[in-house]
């Protein structure tokens, strides 16, 4: 354990040793390191290569806004690209390895994009791969595609869960720096639900990087000393390793909680991370600001940090970049950097600020007037060039500079709502603008107050004003002493007439030669330039860069920052793993299914299952001897024709709908009239969309006075759901109307075919009389079966056959199928499955999803005579529209092939018997085919132009991706019973 650049003090419990490893070489660190302090403290600056050009890296910063320490962590299933080194918790064990690099991360062969920058300039992609067309494909692409990305994944599947939550409270605080605990105090002594949702695992922000008092106590001492009273309340929550990462509508924020990225595996049963919705009546934001670098040549050597995370490092986690360290600012916080780090040891070899009047520093040189214009040292600084204020040139040897070019608030949760942030000449930053997100107030740094004392007095009254929005009266706490220095700062934002390279954003390895290219080629925009040079494009998205590229273009363009604009700043604010997103949802998790309650009695036969929608539903029943789904298939449908077959239909979509005008409302929903169904009465009924066009047909049965039972197809059951309560609650909320989803409720059968009655005679109690005269066709009722179990019957027919549909709560449902089989042996009752049911309906005429597509009307579907027009209804007024209405509109009919021996393709076209065969002689096209074993040919449904007057005409349905072309004749739709005699039987 060499620890070449550990102090002493901090906030790491030096007491512990950690073991972790880094490209296979083994280190030790502390509880309380992250792995870029304990890397540093080892001596390692080298951490990562850049993304274009391959250049060496090290750690810029000390949180989340790091641009280059970018690592893989882990390894196997558990392996996690592109972790930024400085908030990745150390623990003990820890496997992280370097990435976007080969073979390794001193001797990397991509580095050899850097010998040929001057090709590899902004817009390189965009004007280079262009021509020849023909080398995209077979040579750009794969080239391009080899080299992206950072880090690698394992395609193995992620063993640990992810989680989501919701959160409720009335204060959300953003950020436990002195702004955002200063806050939370004032609101949860009040008495207020206070949430504190920290991204840090420790509290106090800033408080624990510097060496402020906070009346006589340290500054991180004061902020452990409110934590301590914060955890006693019991209306305070607090949420550490927690980034707030979006500020959406109606005061929810999205937030990810790192539950056990800090443990080498979670603990059962709990996740790695969870994604919580937090639903707040107000939000304070006290998320700090982020330092901002001064551009010059080769200023991306490892080695080159920021000021402030130099002054972190020291402070809280006792560690210096290197033994000898120089200053570049253009401000007071620098000279607070080299004071602290003399403080503890350091050599600071000096303070290079561009002011003429730089204050002078005790224990360091002071170079007034200078800018750093060079640095040595490829893997590692060596030293940097000054250009002194009379302009005389000197070399100044250190392994680490810290530069200093001022802070920005980080505004970006204040603009996610197209909020705008505005321009504040005394810290020569943007500042949160006035619209922001509804319930928001900003405080501390955020805000533009960077001094101690202004975040204690802002985040104290952010909290008071938010309660008093909300009738909770609170008091302003007493305010300790703390630091309140003025700002001093004269914006310098880059070395000017460097010859070599300057770099802005250093992910994506992006100069100040690359924006005056931009702008030399006109993308002068800011959103023009963020995309022609990647400029803010990559994991920390600018939050380190797009200052500096936006003060380049203002210069070139001769306008002020404010008026070159900021680019649009959306959720998430740092990255957000795949995992968290996806929660539970992985896996069978991803696409739930549901079984009906007949699967376990149909897996016992055999079934073949397919999905629909999220159910498992039985297609065919195969026999022995049965060698081909369609012996299945056609065996059913026979069976069901010339005797009994039960097919499981709990599927569909069920609807309880009560109330005094629940005639009413459904009268409103379908386009035929329901207001006067009498009584133990089914209806058909279709329902149109706003436009006209029809999206789903079903039942409705009236068990009482005020109690219908509404039926829909599988697929369309939650949108008529949402569509039927969108309308009762924003459409008619006078009406007295509840709506009450119970597909999941009832376990629900067909019973079909000739001896369907003779079947459920023997299941009904005989109390019940289902006779044809007691129950005719379209009858609906509520009965007892099996001796008192309650269930509800219908009379309807999908398979055009004497039917019903038999319902017992769900709970019964497997003990049904079985009741219902046991009682049918004698009529030989056969279960039939979807592929059986998809050829009775066709065979029947019955339209379905094919039919109903979103583009069908009830006209084309030969049900224009079920719009009313004695009432309104949702859609009636634009099913009325001429272009819906024309005398050639399609019109469901159905098609035999003229040689029975072909089969009809779904999907083909149907031209007319001579002619051409183009989009222009269309006349319209097969919606679902099926070989009919009663009529022993293929038949299909099509929507034909003026089908209803083209009956026996002969047609060419043709397929031209599959050469497919037969000649079929135009019929009736209903091709069995077309007079519905066996259903009224």
């Amino acid at each position: 354990m060499t620890h070449s650049n550990r102090l002493g003090g901090g906030l790491v419990d030096q007491s512990t040793r950690l073991s972790f490893s880094f490209d296979g070489a083994e280190y030790q660190g502390h509880q309380g390191d992250t792995l870029a302090s304990a890397l540093l403290a080892n001596g390692v600056r080298l951490m990562g290569r850049s993304f274009k050009y391959h250049r060496p890296r090290g750690v810029m910063t000390a949180g989340s806004e790091e641009p280059n320490a970018l690592v893989e962590l882990r390894s196997g299933a558990r392996q996690e690209p592109n972790t930024r080194a400085t908030v990745a918790e150390l623990y003990d064990g820890l496997d992280a390895r370097s990435q976007n690099r080969f073979p390794s991360l001193k001797y990397d062969f991509m580095g050899i994009n850097d010998r040929f920058s001057n090709f590899l300039t902004a817009g390189f992609y965009y004007k280079t791969f262009m021509w020849p067309k023909a080398f995209w494909e077979k040579l750009y692409e794969p080239v391009i595609r080899k080299a992206a990305g950072l880090g690698s994944v394992s395609f193995q599947d992620d063993p640990d869960c992810y989680d989501k939550g919701f959160r409720h409270c009335d204060l959300l605080v953003i950020g436990s720096g002195p702004a955002g605990l200063m806050a939370a105090l004032t609101a949860g002594r009040a008495g207020a639900r206070v949430i504190l949702a920290e991204e840090d695992f420790v509290t106090g922000g800033r408080l624990n990087a510097e060496t402020h008092q906070i009346g006589d106590m340290a500054g991180s001492d004061w902020a452990a000393s409110v934590v301590a009273e914060l955890v006693a309340l019991p209306n305070v929550r607090i949420l550490t390793r927690t980034t707030v990462i979006g500020a959406f509508d109606h005061g929810i924020y999205g937030a990810v909680e790192r539950v056990s990225d800090h443990l080498a595996v979670p603990e059962s049963g709990k996740p790695r991370q969870v994604l919580w919705r937090i639903y707040s009546k107000r939000a304070v934001l006290a998320a700090g600001a982020t330092e901002r670098p001064i551009a010059f040549e080769n200023n991306d050597r490892p080695g080159v940090m920021l000021a402030g995370a130099v002054r972190a490092y020291a402070n809280r986690w006792a560690v210096t970049p290197h033994k000898q360290v120089a200053i570049f600012t253009n401000n007071d916080d620098g000279h607070r950097t080299a004071a602290d780090l003399m403080a503890k040891g350091v050599t600071v070899t000096g303070v290079i600020d561009i002011r003429p009047d730089a204050p002078s520093l005790s224990g360091a040189e002071v170079f007034a007037g200078a800018q750093v214009v060079d640095s040595t040292g490829r893997l590692g600084l060596r030293s940097v060039k000054l250009r002194l204020a009379s302009g005389e040139l000197r070399d100044l040897n250190c392994g680490a500079l810290a530069v200093s070019g001022g802070w920005n608030p980080n505004v970006h949760l204040t603009c996610h709502q197209r909020g705008k942030p505005v321009w504040n000449d005394a810290i020569a930053a943007f500042i949160p603008g006035g619209e922001l997100p509804f319930g928001m107030r900003v405080a501390g740094a955020a805000n533009g107050d960077l001094s101690t004392m202004g975040a204690l007095k802002t985040g104290a009254q952010a909290a008071k004003d938010a309660l008093d929005d909300l009738g909770i009266r609170a008091q302003l706490p007493d305010l300790p002493k703390a630091e309140d220095a003025k700002i001093s700062l004269t914006p310098f934002w880059y070395v000017k007439a460097s010859k070599g390279r300057a770099w802005i954003d250093q992910q994506n390895d992006v100069t100040v030669k690359d924006i005056k290219l931009a702008h030399q080629e006109n993308f002068r925009s800011v959103e023009h330039l963020k995309r022609y040079t990647t400029l803010g494009m990559a994991t920390d998205q600018g939050k380190t860069s797009n200052m500096g590229g936006l003060a380049v273009m203002a210069e070139l363009t001769g306008k002020s920052i404010p008026e070159t604009g900021t680019t649009i700043f959306r959720p998430p604010y740092t990255p957000v793993t795949m995992g968290a997103l996806a929660g539970r949802s992985v896996g069978k998790d991803f696409h739930p299914t549901r079984e009906t309650p007949s699967h376990k009695w149909a897996t016992e036969q055999g079934a073949v299952f397919v999905e629909v929608g999220n159910w498992m539903r039985a297609q065919w029943f195969p026999k022995p001897g049965e060698t081909h789904w369609r012996q299945s298939v056609e065996r059913e449908v026979r069976q069901t024709r010339n005797s009994v077959g039960v097919c499981d239909v709990t599927t569909l979509g069920k609807i309880d709908v009560q109330g005094a005008d629940a005639a009413t409302f459904l009268n409103k929903i379908y386009a035929n009239g329901f207001a006067k169904l009498a009584i133990g009465k089914v209806r058909y009924g279709v329902m149109l969309r706003e436009d006209g066009i029809a999206y789903d047909d079903g039942t409705a049965a009236r068990l009482a006075e005020d109690h219908f039972v509404v039926t829909t197809t599988t697929a369309n059951a939650v949108l008529v759901y949402r569509n039927m309560e969108f309308a009762r609650q924003c459409l008619w909320p006078d009406l007295d109307v509840q709506l009450i989803s119970t597909t999941e409720a009832w376990a629900q059968y067909a019973v079909a075919g000739p001896n369907a009655r003779n079947l459920l005679q023997k299941i009904v109690d005989p109390e019940f009389d289902i006779s044809n005269d007691a129950f005719p066709f379209m009858a609906c009722g509520e009965v007892t079966v099996c001796g008192g179990l309650r269930a509800r019957l219908f009379r309807i027919s999908f398979s055009g056959e004497l039917a019903y549909e038999i319902a017992v709560p769900t709970r019964y449902g497997d003990a049904m199928i079985r009741a219902l089989m046991e009682a049918g042996e004698e009529f030989d009752v056969t279960p039939y499955g979807t592929e059986a049911l998809g050829v009775m309906r066709i065979e029947k005429g019955h339209a379905a999803g094919n039919e109903l597509n979103g583009t069908t009307t009830a006209l084309n579907l030969g049900l224009g005579r079920m719009v009313s027009k004695k009432k309104d209804c949702i859609g009636n007024v634009l099913s009325e529209r001429e272009g819906l209405n024309e005398d050639n509109a399609l019109r469901l009919v159905g098609l035999r092939p003229v040689d029975a021996r072909d089969a009809i393709p779904a999907g083909a076209h149907l031209m007319n018997a001579d002619g051409d065969v183009s989009a222009k002689t269309d006349q319209g096209y097969v919606t679902s085919a099926a070989y009919s074993p009663i009529l022993e040919s293929s038949i299909g449904l099509a929507f034909l132009k003026g089908g209803a007057d083209r009956m026996g005409e002969i047609l060419r349905v043709v397929n031209p991706l599959e050469g497919q072309d037969i000649r079929a004749e135009v019929v009736s739709a209903h091709f069995v019973d077309p007079d519905g005699e066996r259903l009224r039987a």
